[in-house]
């Protein structure tokens, strides 16, 4: 019998263990914060019930049965037994509310990303295919204004309007990436996480960077947005390392 058949009350079981695996592999890439990062998944229609982890549980832990279901609109959300993280709920709380194209988003404090967020010019550049991209489709943020309690958290939803802007860095603070589905925004967070990194290790070469000029750049983007079932097909590996490992994430 299914683990699905098992558990006959929980809904949306499928998003629950792609959610679940992409935090698990986040945890191995140590692209986490401990217990103080995000991501959520939009189950209804306008994207204000989702998905989302449970206060301060470890990613290496997570498995499908333990994700929460928030509303956006409650205002008693915070009230409740399994009331989420207050900065999660501020955070992700204001972007399914504001931002219905917003179907999953996750938010890390990865190092390499959060070390661009730190600089005085915190853009990435297309320095190389992965960082390209990325080319016009980041807004930046360099306002940090403190922890992403309710007001905190509705001003970096504004910045994330514009549905061709799929990545958000974060000054001061790290990135929130948003998608159409796990696999989709699991894919873009790695990806970005890579992008960073080799810029980030390029700078610290003290020489001078090649740059991508904007036309391939553009170019770039626009084959990696149209290469077919990237993302679907990433997460579908990561799975199945994690059930030939025989992990509980699923469960």
């Amino acid at each position: 019998m299914t683990v699905a058949a098992l558990r006959p009350n929980i809904d949306h079981w499928s998003e629950r263990v792609d959610l679940a695996a992409a935090f698990r592999w986040t945890a191995r890439m140590n692209l986490h914060e401990g217990v103080a990062n995000h991501f959520s998944l939009a189950v209804n229609e306008d994207g204000t019930r989702f998905l989302m982890n449970p206060n301060q549980m470890h990613f290496s832990r997570i498995k499908a049965s333990d994700l929460i279901v928030v509303d956006a609109n409650d205002p008693e959300t915070m009230e409740g037994p399994d009331a989420p993280d207050p900065t999660a709920w501020g955070l992700h709380g204001g972007l399914h509310r504001h931002c219905p194209h917003a179907r999953c988003a996750m938010h890390v404090h990865s190092v390499y990303a959060t070390v661009l967020a730190c600089l005085e010019d915190p853009t990435l550049p297309p320095l190389d295919q992965n960082a390209a991209m990325f080319f016009d489709r980041c807004a930046v943020d360099t306002g940090y204004g403190g922890l992403a309690f309710e007001e905190e958290g509705a001003r970096c939803a504004g910045l994330l309007n514009d549905p061709r802007k799929k990545v958000l860095i974060m000054g001061n603070h790290g990135v929130m990436v948003i998608g159409d589905t796990v696999a989709d925004t699991f894919d873009r967070l790695y990806y970005f996480e890579r992008a960073a990194q080799t810029y980030i290790t390029a700078l610290q070469t003290g020489r001078p960077l090649r740059i991508l000029s904007d036309e391939i750049a553009e170019k770039t983007a626009r084959e990696i947005e149209t290469y077919p079932n990237a993302g679907r097909k990433h997460l579908g590996e990561l799975k199945a390392v994690l059930d030939a490992e025989g992990s509980d994430y699923a469960t």
